[in-house]
């Protein structure tokens, strides 16, 4: 089985720029646009990853996890309907709004999708930061008048990361991306963001951007205070229900291959390069979905890199 790789889907933000043409080397879809996203691997409707080259070219995500799930993916996955992991790069030149997504227990009820995500920072200016969570001693009451005076910004705590840090984002908990930074998220398949603070600042379109303040107040965990970025668990960034994230530092030539060889995992390039042994050579913000039984890809020089599995 050969390595699967997808066309990239590029969203235009308000608080995005254009760090993924400059860093990457990507052909951004215009000259101009600021583009936050790059949807690397996405099964939603209407948004697909379509496979770019091999065998499979010209399918959907949603088709090899529908039609061919066995085969590619293994044994013992979840029978949703969708493929379950989404993952993306963010460009943030501005600050994101404030936001949170749903609880599970929630989320059915207030029209959502829960969404449990993990960030790793590839690129990082002097001075950007991270919102999470609230500062010590704040009260959804206290919360409740800096929504009403417009000081939210006042009362979120705020983390100064540095790169190759990562921080876990459950549901239910406060966040944004500040300005200056460039992420590599990991999430559940899912869409709904509540925001509930956007900096009192338009959208591309000239208007204020929607705001959820009802929703996100249901959604928000008022005893999460001044999270910091988390600690490795030796090669393990995160592991939760949904997904688990390593990072792995390789050296020229040494191989990395699916941990379990019955079941797939998905490997991004931070830095440097991997060759496939059907030599095609994958590079810094490229992302590889390699099927069950697929032979290692190899590093070409130094590498840093992340590898995405579905815990059993």
């Amino acid at each position: 089985m050969a390595p699967i790789t997808f066309t990239p889907l590029y969203m235009d933000r308000v608080w995005g720029g254009r760090e993924l043409e400059r860093v990457y080397g990507r052909a951004l879809p215009d000259t101009t646009t600021p583009f936050g996203e790059a949807w690397e691997i996405v099964d939603r409707d209407p948004e697909q990853s379509v496979v770019n080259f091999g065998a499979y070219a010209g399918k959907s995500l949603h088709e090899l996890w529908t039609q061919h799930r066995e085969k590619i993916f293994g044994a013992g996955l979840p029978g949703s309907e969708r493929f379950p992991i989404l993952i993306k790069i963010l460009d943030s030149r501005d600050d994101l709004s404030i936001q949170v997504h749903p609880p599970v227990h929630l989320a059915a009820e207030l029209g959502g999708e829960p969404k449990t995500e993990m960030w790793v920072i590839a690129a990082a200016d002097a001075g950007a930061k991270l919102y999470v969570g609230l500062r010590n001693g704040v009260t959804r009451g206290h919360f409740e008048t800096a929504i009403a005076h417009g000081t939210v910004a006042e009362v979120v705590h705020a983390i100064a990361p540095q790169v190759g840090e990562s921080i876990f984002i459950p549901s239910g908990r406060l966040h944004a991306i500040g300005a200056g930074l460039l992420i590599h998220e990991i999430q559940q398949n899912s869409d709904t963001t509540y925001r509930v603070f956007d900096w009192n600042r338009m959208g591309l379109d000239g208007k204020p951007r929607a705001l959820h303040v009802e929703q996100s107040l249901a959604s928000i965990d008022f005893e999460d205070f001044e999270p910091g970025m988390d600690v490795p668990q030796g090669e393990v960034l995160a592991e939760c229900e949904y997904f688990r994230t390593s990072r792995r530092a390789l050296v020229d030539g040494d191989l990395i291959a699916n941990p379990d060889p019955e079941r797939f995992s998905i490997v991004g390039v931070v830095e440097g390069a991997l060759v496939s042994t059907d030599n095609r050579r994958f590079v810094k913000g490229d992302y590889i979905l390699q099927p069950k039984g697929a032979p290692p890809l190899v590093a070409e020089g130094d590498a840093v890199v992340l590898q995405v599995e579905m815990p059993k």
